[in-house]
């Protein structure tokens, strides 16, 4: 559990997972609240980033060594999610198999396991203790919504890092683990909605028309996957990029996104008499936390 409690923490956060892929101009990884626009991948990222240096700062003060985590850049960082519709971004990167490949790798290599490993027991219990608190530290829970409950543990300089950010950790704990689950709500919802099945439909027509027959953008992107472990190889990767090329192209042409994404405001808009409070809350602190990391670290590259 320790071991890979550290290998969590002293990574970076490299968005790969949620949200559309064309993401730096707006990332809907949270609802708007209050007309307040949902943060970009590049402004994410940057929150990231401030709080690996606030965490370095705070061991270092500690007396220990810290490296900030290897960054991919910010083209490399663009989320990916459900629609892939950057036909210039598939083009370069297919679906992302090689930065996946080359995240691993430094997260792999980070300097800071191999540190940590190096020092004493006792030393190295001490280390534990100033990044996270250690294994005596307090642990808060929330129920998310669709049932069950995730916990944290709330000590260390991680924890200075969050307040520093987010103002109360406690809260905002909460509300990212509200926000972020209610994805389990409404993407269900929005897969089986009438006019986003159309779309997606029209996309499949579209993508045999190019050779390729998938059902849906998950089915194509599934079958990239599955062939992730070669993409070192020339022939393997430029099949990956033809496919997400293809992917891309329908998904822009049946206007794939745009649709996905206002039936997900729609279903969302539907869960707010509920969860409201919570998602205006991650918003607001997710833009607090914004103006204090531009105080911290300049933009990704």
């Amino acid at each position: 559990m320790r071991k890979a409690v550290i290998s969590l923490l002293l990574v970076s956060a490299v968005i790969t997972g949620c949200g559309s892929a064309q993401r730096t101009s707006q990332s809907t990884a949270s609802p708007p609240a209050g007309g307040a626009q949902p943060l970009t991948d590049a402004e994410q990222l940057r929150i990231s980033d401030a709080q690996q240096r606030l965490i370095g700062t705070c061991m270092k003060r500690q007396g220990f060594e810290f490296w900030e985590a290897e960054r991919l850049s910010l083209e490399e960082s663009r989320t990916l999610g459900y629609v892939l519709d950057d036909v210039g971004w598939a083009r370069k990167y297919g679906y992302g198999s090689r930065l996946r490949a080359k995240d691993a790798a430094a997260r792999a290599s980070n300097p800071n396991l191999a540190y940590r490993k190096s020092l004493s027991e006792q030393r190295r219990q001490t280390y534990d203790k100033a990044l996270d608190g250690g294994v005596d530290v307090p642990v808060i829970a929330v129920e998310i919504p669709g049932g069950g409950t995730v916990r944290k543990q709330m000590g260390g300089c991680v924890a200075e890092s969050e307040k520093k950010l987010y103002g109360d950790p406690r809260e905002w704990f909460r509300a990212e683990k509200t926000a972020g689950h209610l994805r389990s709500l409404y993407v269900p919802r929005v897969l089986t909605d009438q006019r986003f099945s159309a779309a997606q439909k029209a996309w499949s027509r579209c993508m045999k028309k190019a050779g390729y027959v998938y059902k849906d953008p998950g089915a194509s992107r599934q079958s990239a996957i599955a062939q992730s472990d070669r993409a070192a190889e020339p022939k393997v990767f430029e099949a990956e990029r033809e496919l997400a090329v293809a992917d891309a192209t329908c998904a822009r042409d049946t206007d794939l996104r745009p649709i996905g994404e206002e039936r997900e405001s729609h279903y969302i808009a539907q869960l707010r008499d509920r969860y409201g409070e919570a998602l205006d809350t991650h918003s607001r602190v997710q833009h607090q936390a914004l103006d204090r990391a531009k105080k911290t670290v300049g933009p990704r590259a």
